[in-house]
């Protein structure tokens, strides 16, 4: 499997609309790329406002044709918008875990 990890800090007042964002790629995004295997994002207890997150496809070509999407771009275009900087990411390959 492959993926990234990634952290993110937040604008003020804008955890709803991230949220929502999330649900959205889940709901409408996920479903286009059948290599999509799961997407996790947690709220940081020791820092305001940042939120750590998973993405896992099933290889690497499945991720890098989600990256390569018109519409994964404007999606994160859009989620962009509620942060205050760029993400950090972390891709790589998966070496261990259990999804179940």
């Amino acid at each position: 499997m492959y993926g990234t990890m990634f952290r993110i800090k937040i604008k003020s007042g804008k955890e709803r609309e991230l949220l929502t964002a999330f649900e959205k790629w889940e709901r409408e995004l996920k479903p286009k790329f059948p290599g999509a295997v799961a997407s996790l994002l947690l709220k940081s207890d020791k820092v305001a406002g940042e939120f750590l997150g998973v993405a896992v496809f099933r290889d690497k070509m499945s991720y890098t044709a989600n990256a390569k999407d018109p519409e994964q771009d404007k999606w994160y275009r859009q989620m962009r918008l509620l942060l205050q900087s760029d993400p950090e990411w972390n891709d790589g390959e998966y070496v261990f875990g259990n999804l179940e």
